[in-house]
């Protein structure tokens, strides 16, 4: 077997410990914990049934290839909960380090490509990984929307918490669909006291 073909199986077979990674959100039916290969598949599926909802200029394909690679880092460093408190400074850097481990198992120009869109998604600039960075962000909502309030009852997440740390990233790369989950949400966060 070529070394080539070798690293790539290599790397492979390591990306599948991504299923053992579990993550804060349940499954729809509030069965069990998510996993974070699970959700790595569902993103790229939103954003294939989604991709209307982006700017003209979204490439999808590359949307698609950011969100298949974009939490392989938590294989090293497990899942960072969006409502949970931690240091971004140090899971910037452990997840940094993951990803030149992990990808660094690839054979040079494929470590190079995909490091490069797993940079893009992190840097969250370009109008692809804005995009793709709104569809990782809604998932997990349509999720707490299915499982009766999921995380958002675990963690004590209020409406303006919802907003800041969620809801500004999902208008920013898909506007209108915010505004269309935002108001399913509403029954959890904007109830009136009774």
């Amino acid at each position: 077997m070529s070394d080539r073909l070798g690293r790539q199986l290599a790397f492979l077979a390591e990306a599948d410990r991504l299923k053992s990674v579990l993550r804060a959100n349940t499954l729809c039916d509030a069965s069990r914990r998510e996993n974070s290969g699970e959700h790595s598949w569902h993103v790229a599926l939103y954003a294939l049934v989604l991709a209307d909802q982006a700017r003209p200029e979204v490439r999808i394909d590359r949307v698609l290839q950011m969100l298949l690679i974009h939490d392989l880092v938590e294989i090293d460093c497990g899942d960072t909960p969006i409502h949970g408190s931690h240091d971004a400074v140090s899971v910037a850097e452990a997840e940094s380090a993951a990803a030149d481990r992990l990808f660094g198992l690839l054979p040079e120009d494929q470590a190079r490509t995909l490091r490069a869109l797993w940079d893009e998604f992190e840097e969250g600039v370009s109008p692809d990984a804005i995009f793709a960075r709104s569809i990782d962000r809604v998932q997990p909502v349509m999720q707490n929307l299915k499982s009766g309030g999921g995380t958002w009852r675990d963690y004590n997440v209020s409406s303006d918490q919802l907003d800041a740390r969620v809801g500004v990233k999902i208008a920013r790369g898909a506007p209108r669909l915010w505004d269309h989950v935002r108001a399913l949400t509403r029954r959890y966060f904007d109830a009136p006291a009774g």
